[in-house]
């Protein structure tokens, strides 16, 4: 992902009360927010899940009342890959009980750092490349499908 923010390394770039920093994104992940997860994964995954292979994840675990830990174990991967401090704890509770806002938050962070969740990660990929962007280190060759 090209990195196109100034923001600070150590955190988010936006809080996660923003959600109408993006109205589109925060209508659609109140009425859909296994969307939005598949959409995040797919991108915080590098292509390896599918929007709807998560998306269908995400919608069973929330069946049973189970979805925290799936969008913890992508927000924790999102921090990761966009170099943030580790906040297990924190991050758990924020998908337990904030999970619309800890989506948008997340989607908002990915499309600040050049990718746009909502046409998918091959297309993300096509997109740089037309546009003769560097892809960070943090995105492996081999990975660049």
């Amino acid at each position: 992902m090209p990195s196109t923010a100034n923001s600070t390394e150590d955190q988010w770039s936006s809080g996660l009360c923003d959600c109408l920093d993006d109205p589109i994104n925060c209508v659609a992940t109140c009425f859909f927010p296994c969307i939005t997860m598949g959409e995040n994964a797919e991108i915080i995954s590098k292509g390896e899940t599918s929007c709807i292979a998560a998306t269908t994840i995400y919608y069973l675990l929330c069946s049973i009342g189970c979805q925290p830990g799936y969008g913890f174990l992508y927000r924790s991967r999102l921090r990761k890959l966009l170099g943030l401090p580790k906040e297990a704890c924190k991050d758990n509770i924020v998908h337990t009980c904030c999970c619309f806002c800890a989506l948008c938050q997340e989607h908002r962070e990915l499309k600040l750092h050049g990718a746009d969740p909502t046409i998918g990660w091959k297309a993300n990929v096509e997109n740089w490349k037309s546009q003769a962007v560097t892809v960070p280190p943090f995105f492996e060759p081999e990975m660049m499908r």
